[in-house]
C-alpha cells in the first residue's frame, strides 16, 4: 500500500518519510501513524524522540523490521531516536498485549499502553492507511486518568525505591520532573500535557524550571546532578504517595 498523497502526516520529516517508504513495500503493513511530540507540535530536533505506530494485518515479521530500522538509524534517522510499535490489528484493542517495538536502537516487545493511545486519539497524524481517528479505539478522560495513575504508581513508584538511580542516571531526574507534572495534571483533568507545557507545572524551584526549559530548547548544559536528583526524587515520592490508590 503506497502512502497517501493526501496524508495529514508530518510535513516532510526525512526519517518519517524514509520509514514510510520502506514500510509501504511490506504488504502486511497497513497503516503508519505519528504520536508523541511530533504529532503535538512539541518536537525539538536533537532532543525529542520520534514516536510512531504501525498497524499490520498479521503478526509482524521482525527480521525485515530490524533491517529497516538498523539501516535508517545508521543513515537518515541518525540521532533522531526513531521508534515504532508494530501492532497486529487482531490485538489492536488490547492495551496489555505486547507488540514488536523498535526503540533506542533495538527491537523489544511491549504493550501499546493507554498514554500513547491517547496521544494518537488527540494529536495523532496519519502517514498512510486508515485515518488515525478510526484506526484505534477511542480513549476517554477516565481512561487517561487511570493510565496516568498506573504509570506513576508503577514504574515511578519503583524508581522512588531506588534513590541512586536519580543520581547515577541524570535523565531519570529530568524526565521524572516532567512525568510527575504530566501525571498530576492528567489525573486531575483527564487530559495530557506536552513535555514542554509540563515544565511550568513541575514541582521545582524557578531556577530549575528555567534550566529545564533551556534544555528542552536544545541547550546541552548539564543540570546540577545532586540538587536535581534530590528535588526530582522528592517530587516523585510525594506524587506517588498522593496518587496511590
Amino acid at each position: 500500500m503506497a502512502p497517501s498523497t493526501e496524508s495529514s502526516g508530518p510535513a516532510g520529516h526525512p526519517a518519517v518519510d524514509a520509514l514510510a517508504d520502506r514500510l509501504a513495500s511490506l504488504p502486511w503493513v497497513t497503516g503508519l501513524y505519528v504520536a508523541g511530540s511530533l504529532a503535538s507540535n512539541d518536537h525539538v530536533p536533537g532532543v525529542s524522540d520520534l514516536d510512531l505506530v504501525a498497524l499490520t494485518d498479521r503478526p509482524p515479521d521482525t527480521q525485515p523490521l530490524s533491517s529497516i530500522h538498523g539501516e535508517l538509524d545508521a543513515g537518515v534517522a541518525a540521532g533522531d531516536d526513531l521508534g515504532c510499535a508494530y501492532v497486529d490489528v487482531a490485538r489492536r484493542d488490547d492495551p496489555e498485549a505486547p507488540h514488536p517495538t523498535w526503540t533506542h536502537g533495538r527491537l523489544v516487545h511491549r504493550p501499546l499502553t493507554t498514554i500513547p493511545r491517547a496521544e494518537l486519539a488527540v494529536h495523532g497524524l496519519t502517514v498512510f492507511g486508515e485515518d488515525v481517528r478510526t484506526a484505534f479505539p477511542p480513549v476517554t478522560e477516565d481512561d487517561i486518568r487511570r493510565a496516568s495513575r498506573e504509570e506513576v504508581c508503577g514504574y515511578w513508584a519503583k524508581a522512588v525505591r531506588h534513590p541512586a538511580w536519580w543520581i547515577l542516571e541524570p535523565e531519570v531526574a529530568e524526565l521524572g520532573l516532567t512525568a510527575m507534572a504530566r501525571g498530576r495534571h492528567a489525573v486531575e483533568h483527564g487530559r495530557l500535557l506536552t513535555k514542554t507545557a509540563a515544565i511550568a507545572h513541575a514541582d521545582a524551584p524557578a531556577w530549575l524550571r528555567d534550566r529545564l526549559r533551556e534544555r528542552r530548547r536544545g541547550d546541552p548544559a548539564p543540570l546540577p546532578r545532586l540538587r536535581t536528583a534530590w528535588i526530582a526524587w522528592n517530587d516523585a515520592r510525594r506524587t506517588v504517595a498522593a496518587l496511590r490508590p
